[in-house]
């Protein structure tokens, strides 16, 4: 991501252009959630960009917990959340066990959200150097737990595994790299879920799906890529690839739906992912923000919903 001064203009240049459809015209739609009662099997609940509520052996997880409307400390870069509400308030959340956070970027780690969760979450699971945030603003130190690369989280019944990502940190130009970012494992007792996190195309995932592979689903990042960055952010046919790589069998795309980050149109990832999914007979689910996926199920979402906007 260290581009020359030649590239951040170029890229400042494409953003402040206007067309190329990169946000719908009008807000998109949203489920209403409603919390299971536990007994069920696995339910996964997509908030939009990377966030998602999990619930999974009697826990309630969250997934990169970003529910603020703008995703960067400047508006006019990734403007307002596509959606006009969430699907849940955030005051109406139940009581979170595990919050995992991937990385410290904006956009999946939102300072106004975990200042409004903090008080009902049990404990915080993080690559290095991220409690850091969480600590100044305040979360107690006893909630955090920091994780480096193949470390092995036991909570209860369930195990996390802090897997490799290609991606940087940063939330100024003095702490770049300063914290790790990662990929999670999610085992729970008849469910296994990978979480890619924001990466590029890289051997981990071989590697991540020979170690701890087959899953049962992946949240696989497929959104705001471009060729100036595609070290650090997947195309959509890489991130099928990635998905065959770990040995999923359903593959959720994440990372778009939600903000602006880059140039592509806001349906290119889905529809390309929808393409390059079909081509390898790959299984994908493609929830509305707010619509839950139940592993158990022998159905999964599979509308073409962002068509009919």
């Amino acid at each position: 991501m260290n581009m020359g001064l030649k590239e951040n203009i170029s890229t400042l240049r494409d953003f402040m252009k206007k067309g190329g459809h990169r946000e719908p015209d009008a807000p998109i739609p949203v489920e209403t959630y409603v919390l299971g009662n536990g007994e069920g099997g696995t339910r996964i609940t997509w908030f939009g960009h990377s966030a998602f509520l999990m619930e999974l052996d009697g826990k309630v997880i969250l997934i990169d917990p970003m529910f603020g409307n703008v995703p960067s400390p400047f508006p006019m870069i990734g403007g307002r959340r596509y959606s006009s509400r969430l699907p849940i308030e955030i005051k109406d959340l139940p009581k979170i066990d595990i919050v995992l956070l991937s990385h410290n970027h904006y956009d999946h780690l939102d300072y106004g959200t975990i200042l409004k969760i903090k008080n009902k979450v049990d404990q915080f699971i993080t690559p290095l150097g991220v409690g850091t945030n969480l600590e100044k603003w305040g979360v107690t130190k006893e909630k955090i737990s920091e994780h480096d690369w193949w470390d092995e989280v036991k909570v209860d019944n369930l195990k996390f595994v802090c897997t490799p990502a290609r991606h940087f940190s940063g939330r100024s130009l003095l702490d770049r790299n300063s914290s790790l970012w990662c990929s999670w494992v999610i085992n729970g007792q008849n469910s296994k879920i990978f979480f890619s996190g924001d990466s590029g195309y890289a051997p981990h995932f071989k590697e991540v799906g020979e170690k701890y592979g087959p899953f049962d689903v992946t949240l696989m990042e497929c959104g705001q890529y471009d060729k100036r960055w595609a070290a650090i952010h997947m195309v959509p046919e890489e991130s099928v690839q990635a998905h065959l790589d770990v040995k999923g069998k359903v593959m959720i795309p994440i990372h778009w739906g939600a903000f602006t980050l880059a140039l592509h149109s806001w349906t290119d990832p889905v529809e390309r992912a929808s393409k390059a999914a079909k081509e390898r007979g790959v299984v994908l689910a493609t929830p509305r923000i707010g619509e839950t996926v139940e592993l158990d199920s022998f159905e999964y979402p599979s509308s073409f919903w962002w068509r009919v906007l």
